[in-house]
């Protein structure tokens, strides 16, 4: 489609400058400006959306491989980046959680048990994150 508009609006422009040249009248040469400045912006606009549509293709494809466990072509760097910000995403629910225990304690069982709930499904998310990444278990010093 792009294509096709930008060859339809060469088109245009290359007719009034034929106009133009055989009339020799200042109207036609204001024409043939017209007439360049939309093919310029056309095209612009056209190579734009051409070249973000395919930077959002590539961004795609590399989301559906890091998705997929890493199993296509995604870069290696992308999917422990992408795990990194899950397993960061999930430590922060278990902080806000936590702090609505503390908040709720002794005056809300409910919304306690809630908080609870969702602490246990955080974790066991997060845990199969790490034990899915390939690298087997997580080693390291634990820091009070």
């Amino acid at each position: 489609m792009g294509s096709t508009g930008v060859a339809i609006m060469l088109v245009v422009f290359l007719v009034a400058v034929v106009f133009a040249a055989n009339q020799n009248d200042v109207v036609g040469w204001l024409v043939v400006i017209i007439s360049l400045g939309w093919l310029l912006v056309f095209s612009f606009v056209v190579f734009s959306l051409r070249s973000a549509a395919r930077k959002a293709a590539a961004r795609l494809r590399g989301h559906a491989d890091a998705g997929a466990g890493g199993q296509g072509s995604g870069s290696p760097v992308a999917v422990d980046r992408s795990r990194e910000l899950k397993l960061e995403h999930s430590f922060k629910i278990v902080q806000v959680q936590v702090d609505v225990v503390r908040e709720y304690l002794g005056k809300d069982q409910e919304m306690v048990e809630r908080a609870l709930e969702t602490i246990e499904i955080t974790s066991h998310n997060a845990r199969s994150m790490m034990k899915d990444s390939g690298e087997g278990p997580v080693e390291g010093t634990v820091v009070d």
